[in-house]
């Protein structure tokens, strides 16, 4: 029996020790390791040419594609720019509006950036609306919708004719300033807002003093229909820092504050209703006052014309008299024989001053 114990412990000895086992293990690790970063650097180079490759053929591609269109759009003759269309309602000039927009016949019409052209011609102090369509082969249409003037506006607080001051400048009803190259006829019948000191006035400018906006909501709620037709601006004096003295078509004067206009014109409708009735023409009213309104009337048109072709003096009458005293008396003349002429003797005469209530002196 013993010899048999011994047979099987020796056949379950273990072959290595702890201190083998370890450095089996340790090299174990090292090898899937190596193995391991040998793979992701293969994985990582696959990767990293699959990449070149795809830059390569894009790049390829859009050369391709850039040579394609420069020889097939850009250098085409055939889109060449050889219409300009432009359509305004106003005053611009085609040669000022290409040179803001820097836009010009013979180039490429695919190379033109129509956002940059429609920004230019929106810097225009006269644009309000710009619209630019590209139409191929050879065509842009530009249509501008310009700004309405709707008052002269000056620093001075006096101007004889807006139209040829370098002071003056048109603006509209959002406060821009502008100066047309062209003036048209029914600019001349335009308000004129004086005496606006308050702020420098430079084209393309927008007003921000508060008596030239008052001015300019004035005119917007006066274009009303009875007062458009009954009360027609022609004058705004802003030279006054608490008020707004406004001259009418028919030369009345109306002082307006700056507050609360809409009541003001109201009461304004009032007096002129009233004057329609009485048929009377409106002086002057002071609007700033709420009871008690100073206002007086104008001379009626008869009265004046009366005050005009009335004479104030007598007109003297002048009377003719002969030379010779009225004692004597003038010769008797003979009778012409027949067949002979008749000869009448000149006598000079005198006129003489005389009153109206005595004979000859």
């Amino acid at each position: 029996m013993k010899p048999v114990q011994k047979r099987s412990r020796s056949r379950n000895r273990r072959v290595s020790n702890v201190r083998q086992r370890r450095q089996q293990h340790l090299l174990d690790v090292k090898v899937r390791s190596r193995r391991a970063t040998q793979h992701r650097a293969r994985r990582v180079m696959a990767i990293f040419f699959r990449v070149i490759l795809l830059a390569a053929l894009f790049g390829a591609f859009y050369a391709g594609v850039r040579e394609a269109a420069r020889r097939l759009f850009f250098e085409n003759p055939d889109y060449q720019l050889k219409t300009i269309e432009l359509q305004t309602d106003g005053t611009l000039q085609r040669e000022q509006v290409l040179k803001a927009a820097e836009l010009r016949e013979g180039e490429n019409i695919l190379s033109v950036n129509l956002a940059r052209v429609h920004d230019r011609i929106q810097q225009l102090p006269q644009s309000d609306e710009v619209q630019v369509v590209r139409k191929l082969p050879a065509e842009i249409d530009i249509h501008v919708v310009e700004r309405k003037p709707v008052a002269w506006i000056t620093s001075e607080k006096e101007i004889s004719d807006p139209f040829t001051s370098d002071v003056a400048f048109l603006v509209d009803a959002r406060g821009v300033l502008m100066k047309e190259k062209k003036l048209l006829p029914e600019y001349l019948g335009l308000p004129l807002i004086l005496g606006c000191s308050g702020e420098s006035l430079e084209v393309g400018k927008v007003v921000e003093s508060p008596e030239a906006k008052t001015a300019l909501e004035l005119l917007r709620l006066s274009a009303r229909s009875f007062l458009q037709m009954r009360f027609q601006i022609r004058e705004i004096d802003l030279s006054k820092d608490y008020c707004l003295v406004v001259t009418d078509k028919n030369h009345a004067r109306v002082t307006f504050g700056f507050n609360d206009l809409e009541a003001q014109l109201r009461r304004l409708e009032q007096f002129l209703v009233y004057c329609d009735d009485s048929k009377q023409e409106l002086g002057t009213v002071n609007l700033l006052v709420q009871r008690n309104i100073p206002v007086t009337f104008a001379p009626r048109p008869t009265t004046v014309i009366n005050d005009t072709i009335e004479p104030a003096v007598e007109p003297r009458i002048m009377k003719a008299i002969p030379v010779d005293s009225p004692a004597k008396t003038a010769p008797s003349v003979p009778k012409a024989r027949a067949g002979s002429t008749t000869h009448h003797e000149k006598i000079p005469i005198r006129r003489k001053k005389t009153d109206n209530t005595h004979g000859e002196q």
